[in-house]
C-alpha cells in the first residue's frame, strides 16, 4: 500500500443524512412489557444480551448499535418513562457464553427487561436441542430475578457455506416455537428483514455490512421491530443522524498539545494540511496521503487492509466519482469493506469521516447522481459523518466547505467540554 508520508505544522456543511427506511412490520404489543414502561417515574432498566450483532463493532460505525437505538425508540414510544438501555453484546458469543456471563453482564444490572438475541454463532457450533435448552435456562434465571424477557430472532443473512440460510431458519423456527410454547414475548426481526428482502432486495442489501452483520441502517430496523413489539406502536429511527462531533480524537489531540496521526485521501489530505497548519502553526502532525489515483475500488479496498495497523487518530475517506458503486451488490460490498476496514474492530478508537466527491466535482450525469445517492445513504447506514455539498450550492469551493465543517466540529467539542 502506497502512503505518501509527510509531516506538517499543526485546524462544511455537515449534511444530516435522513434516508428513508421502510417502517418495521408492526408487531403485536406485549401488554406485560408495555406495563413496564407505563408504571410511573422510576427508571426502567433494559439489558440487551447477544453476540456481535448486539455489541458495538465496526459494522455500525463503532460508536453505538441497536441497543442505543432501542433506547431512543422506547423514549419515543414512552415519552414519560425514564429509560436506560445497557448493551451486553460480545462478538463470537453463543447462548453458552451468554449463560456464563449472565450474572455479571445482565442480572447484576438489576434489569426490568432483558432482550435476548442469539443464533448466528450458535448455528455453527451449538446443537439445536442444546440451543433451546440454553434459551430456557437464560429465561428461567432472568425470571427468577423478577425481570421480563423479550426473545428476538436475528436479522436475515446472505447465504454462505459457513452460515447456510436453511440452517439459520431452523434456529429461527426454534426461537419462535420456544416463545410460543413458553408463552414468551417475541420480536421477530428475521421476519421483518425477510419482508423487506422480498419487497426490495436492493434496500435489504443496503442494510448489510457483510454476509451476516447489518450496518446501522439494519440496526435501526432491528430496533424499530423490538420497540414495536414492546409498545405496539410504529416508530421511526430514520432521522437519527451520526453522533457529533465526528472527530473528537483528532481535535482533543490538537487542543491538548499532542500529535495526532491522520490519513486522508487526496485532495482532502492537502486541505487538512492547510487547515491544521493555520490553526496550530506550532504543532507537528503525522499525516499520510491515502492514494486513490488510477486505482479501482477493489484496489482501494485491498489498500485499506493496513489502516488498523497504523495507530491512527483520524481517517478521511474521499472516493472519486469514477470508483463509486452503482446498483451492484459486489461493488457495494467493496465499498462496505473500505468503510469497515477504516474503523477499529470494536468501539471506535479513531475518527472516521467520509467526504463527498461532489465537493470537488458535482455530478453531471444521471449515473453519477445515482452513485452519489448510494454513497450518501450507505455512509449514513454505517453511522458515519458525510461531508457533503448542499443541493443548491454548486459554487462554494471544496476547501471552504471543509474549513466551515472543521470550525463547526471544533465548536461542538469545545462547547461539550
Amino acid at each position: 500500500m502506497r502512503f505518501d508520508l509527510i509531516s506538517f505544522s499543526a485546524a462544511a456543511v455537515f449534511v444530516s443524512l435522513q434516508f428513508v427506511m421502510p417502517p418495521a412490520s408492526l408487531q403485536a404489543a406485549q401488554p406485560e412489557l408495555r406495563e413496564i414502561f407505563s408504571g410511573g417515574n422510576e427508571k426502567v432498566q433494559v439489558v440487551c444480551l447477544g453476540d456481535s450483532v448486539t455489541g458495538v463493532y465496526y459494522h455500525t460505525g463503532g460508536r453505538r448499535a441497536y441497543p442505543a437505538m432501542v433506547e431512543i425508540g422506547l423514549r419515543q414510544a414512552f415519552p414519560e418513562a425514564d429509560i436506560n438501555v445497557i448493551n451486553a453484546g460480545i462478538s463470537g458469543n453463543t447462548t453458552n457464553d451468554g449463560l456464563r456471563r449472565l450474572e455479571r453482564d445482565v442480572l447484576d444490572k438489576h434489569p426490568d427487561l432483558v432482550t435476548i438475541m442469539f443464533s448466528l454463532n450458535d448455528m455453527t457450533r451449538v446443537p439445536l436441542a442444546e440451543f433451546v435448552a440454553n434459551l430456557k435456562s437464560l429465561v428461567d434465571q432472568i425470571h427468577a430475578r423478577d425481570a421480563a424477557v423479550l426473545l428476538c430472532t436475528p436479522n436475515s443473512v446472505f447465504d454462505s457455506t459457513g452460515r447456510p440460510i436453511e440452517t439459520l431458519e431452523d434456529y429461527v423456527a426454534a426461537i419462535r416455537n420456544f416463545a410460543a410454547r413458553e408463552k414468551l414475548p417475541l420480536a421477530d426481526c428475521y421476519a421483518t428483514f425477510e419482508q423487506l428482502r422480498n419487497e426490495d432486495e436492493w434496500a435489504w442489501t443496503m442494510l448489510m455490512s457483510d454476509d451476516i452483520h447489518p450496518n446501522m441502517g439494519g440496526h435501526k430496523l432491528l430496533a424499530e421491530t423490538i420497540v414495536s413489539s414492546i409498545s405496539g406502536k410504529a416508530i421511526s429511527l430514520a432521522d437519527e443522524a451520526p453522533l457529533q462531533p465526528a472527530i473528537p480524537n483528532t481535535l482533543r489531540k490538537l487542543l491538548t498539545g499532542q500529535r495526532p496521526v491522520l490519513i486522508a485521501m487526496p485532495p482532502v489530505h492537502e486541505i487538512l494540511t492547510e487547515i491544521i497548519g493555520n490553526e496550530f502553526p506550532d504543532r507537528k502532525v503525522s499525516s499520510a496521503s491515502w492514494v486513490t489515483e488510477n486505482r479501482t475500488l477493489a484496489e482501494i479496498e485491498d489498500s485499506a487492509d493496513l489502516i488498523r495497523t497504523l495507530k491512527l487518530d483520524g481517517v478521511f475517506i474521499a472516493l472519486p466519482h469514477s470508483v463509486l458503486p452503482g446498483k451492484d451488490a459486489t461493488e457495494l460490498r467493496r465499498l462496505s469493506w473500505i468503510l469497515n476496514k477504516s474503523l477499529s474492530f470494536g468501539k471506535q478508537e479513531w475518527d472516521c469521516v467520509v467526504v463527498s466527491p461532489a465537493l470537488f466535482h458535482p455530478p453531471t450525469t444521471d449515473e453519477e447522481r445515482l452513485k452519489l445517492d448510494i454513497l450518501r445513504q450507505f455512509v449514513a447506514n454505517q453511522d458515519l459523518t458525510f461531508i457533503d455539498r448542499a443541493d443548491d450550492d454548486q459554487d462554494t469551493p471544496a476547501a471552504d466547505i471543509i474549513k466551515n465543517w472543521w470550525r463547526d466540529q471544533r465548536a461542538l467539542l469545545e462547547n461539550a467540554e
